[in-house]
């Protein structure tokens, strides 16, 4: 020890070829929490697909495009269109246009292959 060291050093001072213990505990606990706050982003982000699992599929898919829109651009406004989209609940509209589109056909005498 040099002449003019204090006869006390705090534990975190470490002498020559002594590894730092204080350093190594900093870069664990930056690691567990970069790794941490990267998870919670990503968990936060797919919420709006979460919750489009119970609409139909072609608003997933919509909701689904619009968060990954969201998180390769950073633009806030894809990931609230795709928030709000999966809160809507949107109206069927493929089976009264089947239906219709059916009773035409019945009406009309033709079969679904043209044909009269």
């Amino acid at each position: 020890m040099n002449p003019a060291a204090p006869h006390y050093l705090p534990s975190f001072v470490t002498g020559p070829g002594q590894s730092d213990w204080l350093m190594t505990a900093m870069a664990v606990f930056l690691v567990v929490t970069v790794v941490s706050l990267g998870l919670v982003y990503l968990k936060l982000h797919a919420l709006p697909e979460h919750m489009a699992h119970r609409t139909n599929k072609v608003q997933l898919q919509f909701v689904a495009v619009l968060a990954l829109l969201a998180l390769f651009t950073h633009n806030a406004i894809f990931w609230i269109a795709a928030l709000l989209l999966a809160l809507v609940e949107l109206p069927n509209f493929s089976t009264p246009m089947n239906s219709i589109a059916l009773s035409l056909e019945k009406l009309s005498g033709r079969d679904r292959d043209g044909e009269a």
